[in-house]
């Protein structure tokens, strides 16, 4: 069973940066995930999703692959592209893998505006080498899966970070 982790920082850039460290961490063998998606609070309170993967893009591109192939066997290649885009697209659009949208919009509706939120689905990881890699980065968590124990080492290495950072 998957943890689902989520974590607020100060802005965009400063989520981003981790979900990259994160993913270099899982191509080390140190975290196994399953999803990891940066969520954006703007100035004017809307809530952008910035998914891994494109879900639509995928199905359309697929789509329009399969489509131009049956289109070759009626010889209406075009039509078929173009019929395999949208159908791959709008499969695309109706899938969601991972965490779910919905449920991570309601999660940042806690956010500050200009903030920005980390929401990990880890499979499985070696704590104490990702902890002690991210805990650098600072941030707050938001909301957890795991269990006491997991939660509260999360929430100390994170801290640790804003008491040695300076004062400005």
């Amino acid at each position: 069973m998957a943890d689902l982790i989520a974590i607020t920082y100060e802005n965009e850039e400063k989520a981003e940066t981790v979900r990259k460290r994160v993913l270099e961490l899982q191509n080390e063998y140190l975290i196994s995930l399953e999803d990891a998606v940066v969520v954006v609070k703007d100035a004017d309170g809307k809530i952008k999703l910035n998914q891994l993967l494109n879900t639509t893009a995928a199905g359309a591109a697929s789509g329009s692959f399969w489509g131009f192939l049956v289109g070759l066997l009626f010889m209406m290649p075009l039509a078929g592209v173009l019929l395999g885009a949208a159908a791959g697209a709008l499969g695309g659009k109706l899938s969601d893998y991972g965490i779910r949208d919905d449920f991570m919009k309601g999660v940042a509706e806690a956010i500050k505006p200009g903030n920005a939120a980390l929401f990990l689905l880890v499979k499985n990881m070696t704590a104490d080498k990702v902890l002690a890699d991210l805990a650098p980065h600072g941030g707050t968590v938001l909301r957890t899966s795991l269990d006491e124990t997991k939660e509260k080492a999360l929430r100390d290495a994170l801290d640790e970070h804003v008491k040695q950072a300076p004062a400005t």
